[in-house]
């Protein structure tokens, strides 16, 4: 992708809680973003919200878990995003929760890869 390409960013919300068998869902998601060879994933956390159950949730709010709310934001070529969405409905529908996914164009603007650290 490049400067000027047109571009699909992909939004999964979700929360800190939800699980796709053992491990996070939001985890799952990127690992198989990765997999899959899209272009980039970032997984946003949310200081507060609310979703279709109307239970407000804060890191202000004591819990025994930490439940906030999570973006995860994928962004690449056009027909990768949709391909990819295929991929993972079923790890949402099958989680047992409360998901709200959208897609919408977008422009790449800049791209620069950074430099592959030693880890």
């Amino acid at each position: 992708m490049n400067p000027g390409d047109k571009a699909k960013r992909l939004r999964i919300y979700i929360s800190s809680t939800d699980k796709y068998g053992h491990i996070p869902l939001y985890e799952h998601i990127v690992f198989t973003a990765k997999k899959n060879g899209i272009a980039g994933a970032t997984v946003l956390k949310g200081i507060m919200g609310y979703g279709a159950s109307s239970e407000i949730y804060s890191d202000k709010l004591w819990e025994l878990t930490e439940k906030v709310p999570l973006v995860v934001e994928i962004i690449d070529e056009p027909e990768r995003i949709d391909a990819f969405f295929e991929v993972i409905k079923p790890f949402c529908e099958k989680s047992g929760k409360g998901h709200i996914i959208t897609m919408d164009e977008t422009e790449i603007l800049l791209r620069r890869a950074g430099m592959k650290s030693n880890r």
